[in-house]
């Protein structure tokens, strides 16, 4: 199981103040999808997400592993 920013206690390479959380808006635009293409990986589970009040936060590290995994070769 991979390691999230949290696990880390104390100020080490997990330490939550080097954790930077995209807006789902911000996702979309770096994904180049629309926010509800964002919102239905959030809520199927493949794109993991913090819920902030009534809008969800996305780790920009989490935004990178999903398109790592997501890429592949046609051809």
């Amino acid at each position: 199981m991979a390691a999230t920013p949290f696990d880390s206690q104390g100020s080490g390479p997990g330490d939550i103040s080097d954790v930077k959380f995209l807006t789902v808006a911000e996702v979309a635009t770096m994904m180049r999808v629309s926010k509800m293409t964002v919102y239905r990986l959030v809520h199927g589970g493949e794109l993991p997400a913090l819920r902030v009040g009534r809008s969800f936060r996305v780790t920009e590290d989490d935004v990178q592993e999903y398109l790592r995994k997501s890429f592949y070769s046609a051809g």
